[in-house]
């Protein structure tokens, strides 16, 4: 085999090394695990009206209930599977994100509380809220400046 020269050539020899992925499949795959998370969510919302809750607090409900099972599947290995099986489908906002938080903090909780889990349990999900906050507090401010506020 002769040496790879140019980029070119090392392209077409990634290329055909290179496994393809099944597109189709794996979007297929993510629309239905996304779609029973938020059907799961939904049932979660509609049980906790029929139980008397007004919206505000259903909504609470579903987000904590949703949290919760993310972070227990999470500790039981059981929620990468899901994740490798459904791509983004199963890292709907609010399970991805608390998957985000629970992966690290087990992965280094042999490191001590402190340091290991409390230091690096934000590692992945710390830039997510310091834009997110930060940018919620501009559009804020940009609201107030240009009449928008309530």
């Amino acid at each position: 085999m002769k040496p790879i020269e140019t980029k070119q050539e090392y392209s077409n020899y990634v290329d055909q090394k290179s496994p393809n992925s099944p597109i189709w499949k794996n979007c297929l795959n993510a629309f239905w695990v996304g779609g029973l998370i938020c059907t799961i969510g939904q049932f979660i919302m509609n049980f906790c009206k029929y139980q008397g809750l007004d919206e505000t607090a259903s909504s609470t409900v579903v987000s904590i209930v949703l949290i919760a099972i993310s972070a227990i599947l999470t500790g039981l290995n059981i929620f990468n599977k899901i994740g490798k099986f459904a791509g983004a489908g199963s890292l709907i906002p609010i399970t991805g994100f608390a998957n985000s938080i629970v992966s690290p903090a087990i992965e280094y909780k042999s490191e001590g509380y402190v340091m290991g889990v409390g230091g690096k349990m934000f590692t992945v999900a710390g830039p997510v809220l310091v834009f997110g906050i930060s940018s919620s507090v501009i559009i804020g401010i940009l609201a107030i400046l240009f009449g928008a506020g309530a």
